[in-house]
């Protein structure tokens, strides 16, 4: 599968080899959409044709849903005790809800992939569940992602869910040692940045 974000950045060309629409079969470009199984609770990369099929309202309540491209930027600032609540093992963290279980689920991703956290979820409703923004979130195909910099501040994003497995291959790819290393720091702040590049607008509303 492409890295999603692929489709945001230049000009469509010719389909990629062996890469095909998981619905039809059609080829597919470098950038191409995704849909989410939510009964498998994986990712397909779909034709635009079939992407645009389970996009009307109420069209997407059943196994297969369209992932979104609503990128928004939080006026989150959470200060170090309640980054600490987190409990987040290399700073990084994904929160999406899913509609199965109408359970929120964390993540963390690592060097060997996205490790579900044992975070007590009683820390979402102190730090998170009053955001109007993330209010709307939608089940399955869209996430909260956090993130700690170096400097000791926060950032906090609304996403598409396959740009935090995009982040997830990223991290795998380039993690280096016990710290990941400089390139792999120097990757996700571009990540990050692409993101930033990507949202609707900043959400300055303070937190209650």
């Amino acid at each position: 599968m492409q890295p999603p974000l692929a489709r945001f950045l230049g000009e469509r060309k010719a389909p990629v080899p062996g890469e095909l629409c998981e619905l039809c079969a059609t080829p597919l470009f470098e950038a191409h959409s995704h849909l989410v199984d939510a009964n498998a609770r994986r990712l397909l990369c779909a034709c635009r044709p079939c992407y645009l099929l389970f996009t009307p309202k109420g069209a997407a309540q059943g196994r297969y849903k369209p992932v979104p491209e609503r990128y928004v930027e939080l006026g989150v600032e959470l200060t170090g005790a309640q980054w600490d609540e987190l409990q987040i093992p290399i700073s990084l963290a994904f929160f999406f809800f899913t509609a199965e279980s109408e359970k929120l689920t964390a993540f963390y991703p690592g060097p060997s992939g996205a490790t579900e956290s044992l975070l007590p979820l009683d820390v979402w409703d102190r730090l998170f569940k009053h955001d109007p923004v993330l209010a709307t979130m939608e089940a399955d195909v869209e996430a909260l992602l956090v993130a700690r910099d170096r400097g000791g501040g926060g950032r906090a994003l609304l996403v598409p869910i396959d740009a935090c497995y995009e982040l997830v291959g990223l991290i795998r790819k380039t993690w280096k040692g016990f710290d990941g290393g400089e390139d792999a720091h120097a990757a996700i702040d571009a990540f990050f940045e692409r993101l930033r590049e990507r949202s609707t607008g900043m959400v300055t509303e303070a937190r209650r």
